[in-house]
């Protein structure tokens, strides 16, 4: 595991040579870009038995988690995933071809696909759930219970700072 210490003493040069620059909020951003980057990777080390990488998997569990029939349009899944439209077609139509994931009709609007997790893809995520569970347990490790809500809601609090793209 790399030290985040370079970074921070990059920072301190950038501040040394530019004194209004923010140091905390960059620190803050550079360990969020560093977290993800960590996590991801974990991610798809976890995955690969299973023959998913990390974007697959999260699509997967986003129509798992959906109440009802489980459907959902294309462009909702991007905003659930947090994918780009071009990205989700090229995602949808690889999990498509392997039969995880089916595509039809939507019943309200016939100019509408949906897309649904086959019997295939459910037994592909209840297959995988079990070491992606103790992924995310360890990824968390050092956080207490308490530590981790408060992450939780400071997290949300900088995203909704963030807005819209």
């Amino acid at each position: 595991m790399s030290s985040f210490a370079p970074t921070e003493q990059r920072l301190d040069v950038t501040c040394q040579r530019h004194p209004p620059f923010p140091r905390e909020p960059a620190v803050l951003v550079r360990l969020v870009k560093h977290i993800h980057k960590r996590l991801h990777d974990q991610a798809n080390a976890a995955l690969k038995p299973f023959g998913l990488n990390h974007p697959e998997y999260n699509l997967l569990m986003m129509l798992y988690g959906t109440a009802g029939d489980g459907g959902l349009c294309p462009s909702d899944l991007a905003d659930a995933a947090g994918e780009k439209s071009a990205n989700i077609t090229r995602l949808t139509n690889g999990l498509c071809e392997r039969g995880l994931i089916a595509r039809s009709v939507s019943d309200a609007d016939r100019r509408k696909l949906t897309l649904t997790l086959t019997p295939k893809g459910e037994a592909l995520i209840h297959a995988l759930l079990p070491d992606i569970c103790d992924l995310l347990q360890l990824q968390v490790t050092h956080l207490s219970a308490a530590e981790q809500t408060q992450l939780e809601r400071l997290l949300k609090k900088m995203l909704a700072g963030l807005g819209d793209e």
